[in-house]
């Protein structure tokens, strides 16, 4: 367990060299196995012995002492590298703890997360607390320390202050600071950022940028304002662009983007020559999304595409450690390294039959094992939402003459609203549908139209957005606080209201941002919500990203943020939001 900078105290050390003398027992031994070394890209035939959650020996010999070792025969067995997503935005619907035990069985065991939502919810020192707690899962979890908020905030300053980012750089489960969506501030001379990258740059944790259709000019700018990693590529020309210019960049493979076979066909028929600089993602999938895993179904594709075999894994594991600066301790099977080992029956499959997270089976001969330890969420004031205000028609009046027309999930364009909106009902004929944020304390709100999300729906109401204030959308206003009421029993969530009935709801328990449930119960209820919103006018594919992204100041042209509707491009606020 990571602790105060250190993984293992000297005196476990001294026990794991004491298993080299026989002095003491290996907990496991993994014969006969043949195992994949991410140093030599070779498949080397070796015994393996675990002490508790470290290797402490890959090679020919055999442990002296085996009284209370337990022995597995790996004869026709492949052992690859534990799996590392390095780039996971684990609170899409899913919270952090789901998400991390759901990846594990498909042998994803190293998440590097955002940390966005902590700084919505928590206070610093809960947060820290809570990240001390994820490092005794047998999942290894590391964290970001985000810049900015990826939207315009009321309070911004106060929670990306400098105290604050540098609390979160300096912690020992932070690995980097990003993802940096606020890099247009930065080139235009914001010395505050750069002062946090060069703080992190002193740490030796790298920056992971968002720089989706950035120039050659840009990205050249941003690489020598520090940053050091990049995901947007939308084209292998992209990918190699960032690669001759010393990124480290990953290759995306999310729900919302779901670019990776292509990308591989283009830098392939570029005639790539190396992989060690690239990386693979599935940037924050929504959870259907994850139906067969993580990790493992990017290396699957890589594979199939003609990427060779060594490079696919090293790709989603080696590659990932050693840009972290974690490579003397995940990524390899080699002494030293933590226990996180799959089993796969060939070496062109990367589905595990047999998993094991700090040195504890995860999934052994295809059967899931039991663990017991559990986030107290509560402990952390993570529980339902609490409302000492109402909702009420007063709320529902709609004036601005500016809307956000959706041109796919997450573009939205300004269109004037030339629909009456002062009515209680918008007729189907229209595309128009009524669009309020307001604040989850209830003291401000905004108030405009939407086209693109619904011509039919009476109401949606969600306490699940990128800063955890709530979104009604619909053509009905006493539909929406139908909506509202009902969201307020479940102590937050998803309601679907359409004529007065209630037709859907997914709680959110935790903090109205996250399901308290397991993921394989959570994706049926995205599948059904996703079928709905379809059935209704919904026209695009990713309806979650779509309400998250509502407030979104990193992607164009035009978004409903806490300040009131805002113009990106410009970084100016249209129309302010209304105190209530």
């Amino acid at each position: 367990m990571l602790q105060n900078g250190y993984y293992w105290r000297n005196r476990e050390l001294r026990e794991h060299v004491a298993v080299l003398d026989g002095k003491v027992a290996p907990t496991i031994l993994l014969k006969n196995g043949t195992y994949l070394n991410t140093y030599t890209k070779q498949w080397l035939r070796a015994n393996i012995w675990i002490l508790n959650d470290r290797i402490v020996y890959v090679g020919d010999k055999l442990p002296e002492n085996t009284k209370t070792t337990e022995v597995i025969d790996c004869e026709g067995l492949f052992l690859v590298p534990g799996y590392m997503e390095p780039h996971a935005h684990p609170f899409q619907l899913y919270n952090p703890e789901s998400l991390a035990m759901h990846a594990a069985k498909y042998g994803t065991t190293t998440l590097i997360n955002d940390n966005l939502m902590w700084n919505f919810l928590l206070d610093k020192k809960k947060a820290f607390s809570l990240l001390e707690e994820f490092n005794r899962f047998p999942v290894s979890m590391y964290w970001w320390a985000r810049f900015d908020s990826q939207t315009a905030l009321q309070d911004e300053g106060e929670l990306f202050s400098t105290e604050n980012v540098l609390s979160w750089l300096d912690h020992e489960s932070v690995v980097q600071g990003g993802e940096l969506t606020s890099w247009p501030s930065l080139l235009a001379g914001d010395d505050r950022l750069l002062y946090w990258i060069q703080e992190a740059r002193r740490l030796g944790k790298p920056i992971e940028g968002h720089l989706p259709g950035a120039s050659e000019k840009t990205l050249t700018k941003l690489k020598l304002l520090g940053i050091s990693a990049e995901h947007e590529a939308m084209t292998g020309q992209e990918v190699i662009k960032r690669l001759q210019l010393g990124y480290q960049v990953g290759l995306r493979y999310s729900s919302i983007r779901p670019d990776l076979p292509s990308l591989i066909d283009e830098i392939l028929a570029e005639n790539l020559q190396t992989f060690d600089n690239i990386t693979m993602t599935t940037d924050g999938a929504t959870p259907s999304f994850y139906e067969n895993g993580v990790m493992n179904v990017c290396i699957e594709i890589a594979i199939e595409k003609g990427v060779p075999i060594a490079d696919a894994y090293r790709m989603a594991s080696f590659n990932v450690a050693r840009h972290y600066g974690l490579h003397e301790e995940l990524g390899s099977i080699a002494p030293g390294r933590i226990a996180n080992i799959n089993f796969i029956r060939q070496k062109e499959n990367p589905n595990p039959v047999s998993v094991l997270a700090k040195g504890e089976w995860i999934v052994k001969d295809n059967e899931e094992q039991h663990t017991t330890l559990k986030i107290n969420w509560g402990k952390y004031d993570i529980e339902p939402l609490t409302f000492d205000w109402d909702l009420n028609m007063e709320d529902l009046q709609f004036s601005v003459p500016i809307g956000l027309e959706m041109i796919n999930e997450v573009i939205i364009n300004p269109y004037p609203i030339e629909t009456d909106v002062t009515l209680d009902l918008i007729p189907n004929k229209y595309d128009d549908a009524f669009l309020l944020l307001v604040d989850r304390n209830g003291k401000w709100r905004v108030n405009t139209a939407i086209k693109g999300f619904t011509n039919q729906l009476g109401a949606l109401a969600s306490s699940f957005s990128t800063t955890g204030d709530l979104v009604f959308i619909g053509k009905s206003k006493p539909d929406m606080l139908i909506a509202w009421e009902r969201m307020k029993e479940l102590g937050g969530g998803i309601v679907l209201v359409h004529e007065g009935e209630i037709i859907f709801e997914l709680p959110l328990k935790l903090s109205g941002s996250m399901f308290a449930g397991d993921m394989k119960e959570l994706m049926e209820k995205e599948k059904q919500l996703k079928s709905l919103l379809k059935e209704f006018g919904y026209h695009f594919t990713d309806p979650i990203y779509s309400i998250l992204f509502l407030s979104a100041t990193h992607l164009p042209y035009i978004r409903i943020t806490q300040q009131g509707i805002m113009d990106v491009k410009k970084r100016e606020v249209l129309f302010p939001a209304n105190m209530r």
